[in-house]
């Protein structure tokens, strides 16, 4: 008799700073897995819920066949503090090394990002870059039959010469669905109050910093909208969960699609409340409203800037006037919103940074949440920017942070200059674990933030 073939998925991320994140790419591939490959065995480690240790007495009793390796991110993205968490997965790698003979295969947001990088930094067999619930099926099938896996869709290999491979995406998946178990729904809804899910992939805008149309490709993929909400559902009525973060790179890309979405969760009758990112373009008042009936409780709005020559800057698509006005429509709905800002980026002058102080006014009652300096990533135009300005070289790999920061702004001054415009400028590192640990005990759920508006 055939030993059942087993699989392992490891998320690697251990960062709780404010609090654990549930692993969603993790889920999305395991739900897919079971359903394409239902005779093989799959279990899941999660570091949130183990350490290194933990983690070598799972490889031993297990015995498996293949691990995957998901990487959420490779740092902190704080200027302030520059916490790089390479040096865990290097060890998480040593820890698979050292207790299973498994084919290691990698993936996540995070190797998206540095896929070349990564891959030789930290040596597994295979890798996928992308979107990637397809090509590990494809991939485990090509290997199990011993055929040639290098023309599958985001595949990162060795190639021949030594070099490293990077398959492009042609074709992607429009229907998904994840199942949570019980004991990991507890953990997270306990610690953070909420759990991740997902209605469309893909970012077709193109601000000069962003890394999402690298991870998820520029090409926006609308998921089953009926799908996603029996999703909900499930974990409404089975988990018990009642707050949910659409994890989209914007959740408002398309409104039609928006507009069904709410209404099939109107209709389903669940209570559930949610938040997402948006943007303040491509989005009336009628859209908040319907939004607000379907559960929208927090706005987290990607901003930016509050100047019209910084936002032209970073290739936003809209304008301060656009921000004024939704953030305003935001607070006539009773929807509690903040607005996530970058200072000291690229064209940032002590102008523009007055401006965006002097206009923070002007949004009533919100709360900004500033990142310092640009962190550069590979394949953006800030990284050519940064190129062409010899403030990178083209060896740097730029797995360790590197900040792009304007050369016209006094960058130790900003957090006096933003604290002092009379409006709620939260730096990282705001709130104690202590804190939020108190909300969470008063079952308060969502992102916390709004309890700092006051």
């Amino acid at each position: 008799m055939l030993s059942m073939k087993k699989i392992a998925l490891i998320s690697a991320n251990n960062y709780q700073d404010p609090y654990p994140i549930y692993p969603i790419g993790i889920s999305y591939i395991a739900t897919y897995l079971k359903e394409k490959m239902p005779t093989w065995q799959l279990d899941i480690f999660d570091f949130n819920l183990g350490g290194h240790a933990d983690l070598a007495l799972f490889l031993q009793r297990g015995n498996f066949d293949y691990i995957g390796v998901s990487l959420r991110n490779v740092d902190d993205t704080n200027y302030y503090q520059q916490y790089c968490f390479v040096d865990h997965y290097r060890q998480v790698m040593q820890t698979i090394r050292q207790n299973s003979r498994a084919v290691v295969l990698m993936g996540g947001s995070g190797f998206s990002v540095f896929p070349d990088v990564i891959f030789n930094e930290l040596g597994p067999d295979w890798g996928i870059q992308g979107e990637g619930e397809e090509s590990i099926c494809k991939l485990i099938s090509a290997l199990e039959n011993n055929e040639d896996p290098t023309g599958i869709d985001g595949l990162v290999y060795r190639k021949a010469d030594g070099s490293v491979g990077i398959n492009e995406h042609k074709q992607y998946i429009s229907s998904l669905a994840f199942h949570v178990e019980p004991d990991t729904a507890h953990f997270y809804f306990d610690k953070s109050g909420m759990l991740n899910i997902q209605t469309k992939r893909g970012c077709p805008y193109g601000c000069i910093y962003c890394s999402y149309p690298n991870i998820e490709g520029p090409r926006v993929r609308l998921l089953d909208p009926a799908s996603v909400v029996e999703n909900i559902k499930e974990l409404y009525y089975s988990k018990g969960v009642d707050y949910l973060f659409f994890t989209d790179s914007v959740f408002n890309i398309n409104r039609e699609y928006n507009r069904e979405l709410a209404t099939r969760l109107i209709e389903s009758n669940v209570h559930v409340k949610w938040g997402a990112y948006f943007t303040p373009y491509n989005l009336t008042y009628q859209d908040l409203e319907l939004y607000q009936k379907a559960g929208l409780k927090h706005i987290e709005w990607g901003t930016d800037s509050l100047s019209d020559i910084q936002l032209e800057n970073y290739n936003k698509s809209f304008r301060f006037s656009d921000i004024k006005q939704q953030s305003l429509n935001a607070s006539q709905l009773g929807i509690f919103h903040a607005h996530f800002m970058i200072l000291g980026g690229y064209g940032e002058t002590d102008r523009t940074l007055d401006q965006t102080f002097e206009r923070s006014r002007e949004l009533g009652l919100t709360l900004f949440f500033p990142f310092v300096g640009m962190r550069i990533y590979p394949r953006t135009r800030l990284y050519r920017i940064a190129l062409e300005e010899g403030v990178i070289q083209p060896s740097d790999d730029l797995l360790r942070p590197v900040y792009y920061l304007s050369k016209n702004v006094d960058i130790s001054s900003i957090k006096e200059r933003a604290l002092a415009c009379g409006q709620r400028w939260i730096f990282p590192g705001f709130g104690s674990q202590e804190v939020i640990d108190r909300f969470r005990a008063k079952k308060k759920r969502g992102p916390l933030w709004e309890y700092l508006m006051y």
